[in-house]
């Protein structure tokens, strides 16, 4: 009877758990965010007695192997999915797993319920944000330093900032770059600055500005081209198909301004130079502001599958990943800066945050706005936005003009998400 008693509990010690389940978890990235989400799977899994398989690949390609899986419902328990993904996926909410009906498993308490909403579809959270990441001004110091200038916090030494630049370092050299997406998000930011309002009203899912409130914001970019502020958007054109951080006038501090997400600010900061040095300023505002206007978004969302099997254990996994020790201490700054709070102060108190990045972060999440709705970066949408945009570049079509079609142009373009 003993012997029988002790192969019982032997077995026992050797089962899994009751409620033991296996899990598959995707996601996106590089060899690094690979690597600690990797581990982390397994030492959440072991903690929670659960097994995690991993289906990871580069961003290339990742939206389109996702869309498959979710037609053909073999998708993974586990999701990492992309911010502008969630009115594709899930247009009324129902596409995901409602998070808030384990709440009781993920600690919701540690995000501020703004920060909640940009996990959202239809009131119905969908998403959990990993981090949050929003554009940010960063301007190279020692340029303007070269030029006896401070660094600028307000638009008006930015555009001064232009003849004094010609004069005392030579022609080509810039205090800002705006061009093609950086012109689309300068245009807007003004536009939510004068108006208090995002482009997309979220109760209409149409375009809340006036063609005269858009046109307003365009000619603000027309007046940055005009005093020299910025450069021409077909002499940037002319550099071919580079991202600015690529480009040598960005290198040597020719251009000392730009407006990044907050989360690549060292792919910005590291191709500087010798002795070049990058820093984030408050956001810049319009005279009579009503709002900053900050574009702030979940950099990336948790989701689980409406088709999961076990819910309850995906849950648990990302509470793991998000919230407890174990998860936050592998997968540190992996995700860019954590929005669990708990995880944000765990990390600050060891230290393994870049104190620059850390400030221009502080400068989204701080910084006032209305809500940014996902329908923003919908690729018609940019593309509506883009193109004429550099009509009026080119001097082929009137601030007024552009307004007037972007806006038709972007309501047609979301026509059938209403």
């Amino acid at each position: 009877m003993k012997k029988l008693l002790m192969l019982g509990v032997a077995l026992a010690t050797l089962a899994p758990a009751a409620n033991a389940a296996n899990l598959r978890m995707s996601w996106w990235g590089g060899d690094g965010r690979h690597a600690a989400t990797q581990e982390a799977l397994k030492v959440c899994g072991e903690k929670h007695g659960h097994t995690i398989a991993a289906e990871f690949t580069g961003w290339a390609g990742h939206q389109e192997r996702i869309t498959t899986q979710i037609a053909g419902r073999t998708e993974a328990d586990i999701m990492q999915i992309n911010w502008p993904w969630l009115p594709l996926f899930s247009r009324n909410g129902d596409g995901f797993v409602d998070l808030r009906q384990y709440e009781h498993i993920i600690d919701l308490t540690q995000w501020s319920e703004e920060a909640l909403k940009g996990g959202e579809m239809n009131g119905v959270l969908n998403g959990m944000p990993i981090s949050e990441t929003g554009r940010v001004f960063l301007f190279n110091k020692t340029t303007f330093e070269k030029a006896g200038l401070e660094v600028p916090t307000t638009w008006e030494e930015v555009i001064a900032a232009a003849p004094v630049f010609k004069e005392k370092l030579g022609d080509g050299y810039y205090p800002l770059e705006v061009v093609t997406l950086n012109a689309i998000l300068v245009v807007s930011l003004v536009t939510t600055q004068a108006t208090g309002k995002d482009m997309i009203d979220p109760e209409t899912t149409t375009v809340a500005w006036t063609p005269e409130e858009l046109a307003e914001g365009i000619r603000f970019y027309e007046h940055l081209v005009e005093t020299g502020t910025i450069r021409p958007w077909r002499a940037a054109a002319g550099e071919g198909n580079v991202e600015l951080f690529e480009v040598r006038t960005w290198a040597d501090g020719r251009i000392a301004g730009t407006y990044e997400w907050d989360s690549t600010y060292q792919k910005y900061a590291d191709p500087l130079d010798e002795g070049q040095e990058l820093v984030p300023v408050p956001m810049l505002t319009i005279e009579n502001a009503v709002t900053q206007g900050v574009y702030r978004k979940p950099s990336m969302l948790f989701a689980i599958s409406k088709n999961s099997q076990n819910p309850e254990a995906a849950a648990q996994i990302i509470n793991c990943l998000l919230n407890e020790p174990e998860g936050i201490d592998i997968l540190k700054d992996s995700r860019g800066i954590p929005s669990s709070t708990v995880a944000l102060e765990r990390l600050m108190e060891q230290e393994v945050i870049d104190p620059t990045l850390l400030a221009a972060n502080e400068i989204v999440t701080q910084g006032e706005g209305p809500l940014v709705s996902p329908y923003n970066e919908h690729p018609r949408v940019r593309s509506v936005f883009g193109d004429n945009l550099e009509g009026v570049a080119y001097g082929m079509l009137s601030a007024e003009e552009a307004a007037e079609e972007i806006i038709n142009g972007v309501n047609s373009a979301l026509r059938s998400f209403r």
